[in-house]
């Protein structure tokens, strides 16, 4: 018998193309963001920057090339543990458009930066910051840095991910307090919030839509209430009260964020004693989302 030979992914394979200006723009704005924001004021939300302003406050040493000395050990530990090839080109190319950048800006852009307001720049820091990652996780990617450490960690241990980052970056954060002072420290947890909040908005967009259950005893009347005013689709299932042991029906739908109110009133006017829970939603596709422009059939 012949023995089955994979095929090792070629360079092209790893790294879509259509992904590739995303990893630019990620790169290029995350770079553009240290230069501005977090260089001049020394604040950063942990991670690999925030060592490399601690090595440079010892050392001097280029900011940029100081980020790809302290990366190259993450992307080892990425390749060895989190996809090989397909992990390493991505990752390679975002790493070294950011970290090159860094020292390539660096001439062209003030050296204070362009305001001296420390609250200023941890809030704009981190929502461009954050735009930038956002951009990279599109792209599958991301930054060659504690992440990759944390995700490994994880992996092998089972911690929360998220419980991982505080630790690690927190620990980063700290020693910026004590080599910079304790208000850069603040600072930095300040941007560290805003990097995060700003990462999610990328990823999910806005909270446009608004999901909703309804348990109620009415289903069919609450239903065709809903559709015949508000033009919109509702699915039905069983259900029982696990408490009371009566059989209820649970109707499910989305709203847009102003209907609302509207939604409230409908099925109150139709069933007072219903169970109303309204969620928040990110991306919708299909179904019914607006009234429709011909009247519904007698």
């Amino acid at each position: 018998m012949k023995r089955l030979r994979l095929r090792r992914p070629s360079v092209r394979v790893a790294l879509r193309p259509r992904l590739l200006p995303l990893l630019l723009a990620a790169g290029i704005m995350q770079a553009f963001t240290f230069n501005i924001f977090l260089a001049p004021t020394r604040i950063a939300p942990g991670g690999v920057s925030g060592l490399a302003l601690i090595v440079n406050h010892f050392l001097h040493t280029p900011l940029g090339m100081t980020q790809l000395t302290l990366s190259l050990p993450m992307l080892a530990l990425g390749f060895w543990f989190l996809g090989r090839l397909r992990f390493l080109v991505s990752v390679s190319i975002l790493t070294l458009v950011y970290t090159f950048g860094v020292d390539i800006m660096a001439p062209y852009l003030p050296d204070s930066g362009i305001t001296t307001d420390p609250l200023l720049n941890a809030l704009f820091g981190g929502v461009l910051g954050g735009i930038g990652s956002g951009l990279a996780y599109r792209a599958e990617s991301t930054f060659a840095g504690t992440g990759i450490l944390s995700r490994i960690v994880q992996l092998r241990t089972g911690i929360p991910i998220t419980q991982l980052y505080i630790a690690i970056d927190g620990a980063i954060i700290v020693v910026l307090g004590l080599v910079f002072g304790w208000d850069n420290a603040l600072y930095s947890l300040i941007m560290l919030f805003v990097w995060g909040m700003a990462t999610d908005y990328v990823l999910e967009g806005p909270s446009v839509v608004r999901t909703v259950f309804i348990i109620t005893s009415r289903a069919t009347a609450v239903a065709d209430a809903i559709i015949a005013r508000m033009g919109v689709g509702v699915t039905h299932w069983s259900a029982e009260g696990m408490f009371t042991h009566q059989s209820r029906e649970i109707l499910f739908c989305t709203i847009s964020r102003p209907d609302v109110r509207t939604l409230r009133e409908t099925v109150t006017e139709v069933d007072p004693h219903a169970f109303i829970v309204v969620g928040q939603g990110h991306n919708v596709k299909g179904g019914i989302l607006r009234p429709p422009k011909t009247p519904r059939p007698t």
